[in-house]
């Protein structure tokens, strides 16, 4: 069984960018406006997590300078 591996942020970064096109140049149902939606705010969640984190390892780094 082959181990899933977590995207990078560049790869989310990428997919999310890919829903926007999606929803801004193409008809879509309404269904798979929501399923787009959904990935895309979970997507956002989690770089904006990601932001988060980078940003407190970066206090730290400068709090010890």
């Amino acid at each position: 069984m082959e181990k899933k591996t977590e995207k990078t942020f560049e790869e989310k970064l990428t997919r999310l960018n890919e829903i926007v096109e999606k929803v801004e140049n193409t008809t879509l149902s309404l269904e798979d406006a929501m399923k787009l939606y959904e990935e895309g705010n979970a997507l956002i969640k989690d770089l904006q997590k990601s932001l988060d984190e980078a940003e407190t390892k970066i206090q730290v780094i400068k709090d010890k300078q």
